[in-house]
This record gives structure tokens, C-alpha cells and sequence, in this order.
């Protein structure tokens, strides 16, 4: 009987310890982080592109469920090194996106400019919205005996939020999401070595 009690006694501890890196992984999934960058050459110029993964905590999930369009910002910049100066920046390019729910139809819509599209699942904006590309760069403006920076972010602009909440996203952490900037180093005749902060 007392190798039961002790049998049953691991069995809770190992459930325990379970559910708690479980509820780690959870909360650590949460915010933007930046899954690929790449700056490629072709035929009409340099194109930078990122795959950011987003997840939403419950508050600003509920938030969006209610009403809230977020709007997220994304920067792509390309930059030239200077030993004597600093960095020359080649090329920026930086986008806002609205992310809304409409509660009658039932359907996400992500809207850059005039244009929009819907969506019925949040993973599936989630993903279309994690894709951002900057226009190509001209290969006339890149230096080909030279390195260049890539850099890459994408954040929720809480300034853009109504004021209540901006209140509430000055003070919390729920509304910090923000990839910080990952940083690729681009060597035009040996590749591509990238880095976050």
C-alpha cells in the first residue's frame, strides 16, 4: 500500500511539473518573434522580405473579438556600414496594416491602404499578416564590393489603439508586442548571416 501512495504522490508531482512548462510554453508563444528574413538579389532589384509569428494574448485577442482594429507596423530597412560615419541608409520601407473582426459576419480583415481582404480564421489573417515584403531596391543604389544590413521589425502600434486602452498599454505588458530588430548581414557574393537583439 505504500508503494501506491508513493506511485500516486510522482504521478501528481509529474502532472504538476507538466501543466506548469506547459502554461510556460503558452505564455513564451505569445507576442511577434521573427521566423525568416532574407534580402535576395534578382533581375529587377534587392527584395527584403520577413515571416514574422504572431500570437495574441487573451486580452488583446478579446480586444480585437470586441471591436478594437489593431494596427500593426512593420519596417524593413537596408543600410551600408561606414567605418568613418554612420550607416548610410539605402532604402526603408514601412507599412501599417489594420486587423478588424466583424462580430455579424463573422470574419477577420487586414487592410494595407485601400486595399483589404477577409478571412474566417485568425490563424489564417495571422499568417498572411506575418508575411511582409518592402517594393524592390534598385541594384544601382547597392554597392557589390560591399556589405549590407538588413534590418527587420513588426510591432502592434499602441499609440493607434482608442484612449482607454492606450492608458492600459502604457501600464501592462498585455499590449507589448513588438519582435524587437533582427538584423542580417548580407554579403553580396557569400550570402546571408542574420541575428536578433
Amino acid at each position: 500500500m505504500r508503494c501506491y501512495r508513493n506511485l500516486n504522490k510522482s504521478a501528481w508531482l509529474w502532472a504538476l511539473l507538466a501543466a506548469f512548462w506547459l502554461t510556460l510554453a503558452e505564455a513564451s508563444a505569445e507576442g511577434i518573434s521573427v521566423q525568416r528574413a532574407e534580402g535576395r538579389f534578382s533581375d529587377n532589384g534587392y527584395h527584403i522580405s520577413a515571416d514574422f509569428d504572431i500570437s495574441f494574448n487573451f486580452v488583446v485577442e478579446q480586444a480585437l473579438m470586441r471591436g478594437v482594429t489593431l494596427y500593426f507596423v512593420s519596417e524593413l530597412t537596408l543600410n551600408r556600414p561606414r567605418w568613418y560615419w554612420m550607416d548610410e541608409e539605402v532604402a526603408r520601407s514601412e507599412q501599417t496594416t489594420r486587423l478588424s473582426y466583424n462580430a455579424l459576419t463573422r470574419q477577420y480583415r487586414i487592410a494595407r491602404g485601400p486595399l483589404f481582404q477577409n478571412f474566417s480564421t485568425l490563424e489564417a489573417v495571422l499568417a498572411v499578416l506575418g508575411h511582409q515584403t518592402s517594393a524592390p531596391v534598385a541594384a544601382s543604389l547597392l554597392k557589390k564590393d560591399s556589405n549590407h544590413v538588413v534590418s527587420v521589425r513588426m510591432r502592434l502600434d499602441v499609440k493607434q489603439l482608442p484612449k482607454p486602452l492606450q492608458v492600459n498599454a502604457l501600464t501592462g505588458k498585455d499590449w507589448n508586442l513588438d519582435s524587437d530588430w533582427y538584423h542580417l548581414i548580407v554579403r553580396p557574393n557569400q550570402g546571408v548571416d542574420g541575428h536578433g537583439e
